[in-house]
């Protein structure tokens, strides 16, 4: 897989926001990517070493109204939790290594 279309963005939640005290990152990633793909998109793109890469594959959740009207509420996506070494700089997804 092409590296630089791995990681998609952060996730903003109170969760995720709460875990970058401890190291630990929430992004969300393409649907066919790895976890040998993030670890090597973030050692290239942003210069950080990595402890630990767990997935979180989040399903859609879908509303049925009337006989045969459905609606989704929440799209399919990949979440990745990502730990970092102690002695790694921080993650900045704003700021991109080329």
């Amino acid at each position: 897989m092409d590296l630089s279309r791995v990681i998609i963005g952060p996730v903003v939640t109170e969760k995720a926001e709460r875990l970058k005290t401890q190291h630990v990152y929430t992004l969300q990633v393409d649907a066919q990517a790895t976890k040998i793909d993030v670890c090597a998109a973030l050692r290239r793109y942003y210069d950080v070493e990595v402890k630990q890469v767990r997935v979180l594959c989040v399903r859609p959740k879908f509303r049925a109204f009337g006989r045969s009207g459905v609606m989704r509420k929440r799209h399919p996506a990949k979440r990745v939790l990502v730990t970092l070494k102690p002695k790694s700089k921080p993650l900045d997804i704003a700021t991109i290594k080329t």
